[in-house]
């Protein structure tokens, strides 16, 4: 993927200095890439975002400069690259996919991206890449957890929420609990600390620019899945905690984390283990 990321780069590089070389691009890598926390997918695909930039005002439209990368990147793979809503797609089938958002950005104003079918919007993914970065913690506890509710989505039947979605419910609920140094607590209360934040008010709202809500668009089927989706987690995990069976408690964790969560031993863990557990499965870290 890192070799098809600089094959693509230098053909675009190229293209827009023979064809279009008042126009030229500059490249940042964003997304769960950057963030390092994708994860491996069902259907064991795998992406990355590498948004094109260009530091001057166009003259032509947003639909035109996606064009004109469909055309540059069109004939690098077997499959015809994707114009889509916010980027243009190149897929390598069965392996990975690589996506081009196009940017453009000058002095004084927020950067834009060129969104099919609308023209040029507001959008600046490396305040939000920056923002991600800064709530981690050293342990790595937000990662780790960042990539269980992603790997919690895409075992679901249903549409859950998109990585980012998840990315930015699990910061915020960090930032509001006691990290424990058991992953399955902290994920645990973070999945309660989601809870307690959307019942109060449903919304996931992008901490940069354009800071638009990722929930606005859910209707209440939706909504009401993902959120019975996240009561049954938050109850399995209560009886994951307290449960003394290795083999039992891996069992509970698997019906939300799918078939690639190990099993545990068929093994009671000793009183002392299992009473801090329960311990820690009562406490209130949340409680801020």
């Amino acid at each position: 993927m890192k070799d098809s990321k600089e094959g693509l780069r230098e053909r675009i590089r190229d293209w827009f200095a023979e064809n279009q070389p008042e126009y030229e691009p500059q490249f940042y890598i964003q997304g769960s890439y950057k963030m390092k926390n994708g994860i491996r997918t069902s259907e064991d695909i795998c992406d990355l975002d590498d948004g094109i930039y260009f530091f001057r005002k166009p003259d032509v439209s947003a639909s035109t400069i996606k064009e004109w990368v469909r055309q540059t990147v069109d004939g690098y793979t077997d499959t015809p690259p994707e114009n889509r809503k916010k980027c243009v797609r190149s897929i390598f089938a069965g392996d990975y996919e690589i996506d081009h958002p196009v940017y453009y950005k000058i002095d004084g104003q927020d950067y834009k991206i060129a969104v099919k079918g609308i023209g040029w919007e507001d959008s600046d993914p490396k305040a939000l890449v920056d923002w991600f970065v800064k709530n981690k913690d050293k342990e790595g506890r937000l990662l780790r957890d960042v990539k269980y509710l992603k790997g919690w989505a895409d075992d679901r039947s249903f549409k859950m929420p998109s990585g980012l979605a998840l990315t930015i419910l699990a910061t915020n609920a960090k930032n509001k609990i006691v990290l424990n140094e058991r992953d399955d607590i902290t994920l645990r209360d973070i999945l309660k600390e989601i809870k307690k934040a959307l019942n109060a008010k449903f919304e996931c709202i992008v901490p940069a620019v354009p800071y638009d809500d990722l929930f606005a668009d859910y209707d209440e089927d939706r909504k009401n899945k993902f959120m019975s989706a996240l009561d049954d987690f938050i109850i399995d995990a209560d009886k994951a905690i307290r449960e003394t069976n290795q083999l039992r408690a891996s069992r509970l964790w698997r019906r939300h984390l799918g078939s690639r969560f190990p099993l545990g031993e068929d093994n009671e863990e000793n009183h002392a283990a299992s009473s801090a557990a329960i311990g820690a499965a009562t406490s209130n870290p949340w409680a801020k």
